[in-house]
């Protein structure tokens, strides 16, 4: 597993470059609940986001639903490319 990923996603006609690692992504997850969402996705991008970029960043977040996407793309990006089939269960019986 990589430890630690440079990702750069543009936005409108910024890029943007964030260091993510499994740690900064399981720190999100466990900060999400069903009342907040908003502040871990703007938590995320901001610890992550390369500080000289903070800034404009910021001026982004400022739309709740612009956080949201943006920390979706990073998500989105930053998960491996894995294949995973539910297996259903045999409708046959077994006496």
């Amino acid at each position: 597993m990589i430890d630690k990923r440079e990702i750069t996603l543009e936005v409108g006609d910024k890029e943007f470059t964030f260091s993510m690692t499994p740690q900064d992504v399981t720190k999100y997850f466990n900060a999400m609940t069903a009342n907040n969402k908003v502040a871990p996705s703007h938590n995320l991008l901001s610890n992550t986001v390369a500080a000289d970029q903070r800034t404009d960043l910021r001026s982004l977040m400022a739309n709740p639903v612009m956080t949201m996407q943006i920390a979706g793309a990073l998500l989105e990006e930053y998960a491996p490319d894995v294949e995973i089939i539910v297996k259903k269960p045999s409708s046959t019986l077994s006496a």
